[in-house]
């Protein structure tokens, strides 16, 4: 039963995948949570993990949860799940794009799903930025703006890393020209943590 939930769930993200590996970070929690396979810890951790491993995010994150959930048979199948819908559309893609690159019909859809795809980041980073700027990892039930705000204790450490993180990868473009890469902002966030918390 496992295999197939797993293969449903992440042909579903496959299917639903517009604007890249950000922008599916929800859709994958949704379906992660919605089985109970992972928590919002550990979703978090997994997001850290596939950004730092080589290949698409997507994929690392559908192998990483099955394989967590169905050993690797499970991992094979959720990866394959995940990237079946992608490989099959832009076989289709490939053979019409031609026909229909100057339809405007088109034109308008890819349009419309920029500002869409651009916003889902935005509200994936904001999730996360908040996330790991609070203390502990305890749900709680909130019924009011005052709540929420009296439930929000800070990490001020972490909140003081993403600060600096942030700042070196916006001020970086005014002291070097090209400013510094992701992978090197990657390199740099592992020797903090390293050296913070261990």
């Amino acid at each position: 039963m496992i295999y197939l939930e797993l293969f449903l769930g992440f042909l579903k993200v496959g299917f639903f995948a517009f604007g890249g590996g950000y922008a599916v970070i929800p859709l994958i929690r949704d379906v992660v949570m919605s089985h109970g396979w992972l928590d919002d810890e550990m979703i978090s951790y997994m997001v850290a993990l596939s950004e730092s491993t080589p290949g698409p995010i997507m994929v690392n994150m559908a192998t990483y949860v099955g394989a967590s959930q169905a050993g690797i048979a499970g991992a094979i199948l959720a990866a394959s799940a995940v990237v079946l819908p992608s490989f099959f559309i832009i076989l289709l893609l490939a053979a019409l794009f031609k026909k229909v690159e100057n339809n405007r019909y088109i034109k308008v859809i890819l349009g419309g799903l920029k500002p869409c795809m651009i916003g889902i980041i935005l509200a994936t980073g904001v999730m996360f930025i908040g996330k790991n700027c609070q203390e502990g990892n305890t749900v709680v039930q909130l019924n009011s703006l005052n709540t929420a705000l009296s439930a929000f204790q800070v990490n001020h450490l972490n909140m003081f890393l993403t600060v600096f993180l942030a700042i070196c990868y916006f001020g970086s473009a005014k002291i070097i020209k090209k400013g510094i890469s992701p992978i090197q902002l990657i390199v740099l966030s592992a020797i903090f943590g390293m050296v913070v918390f261990a």
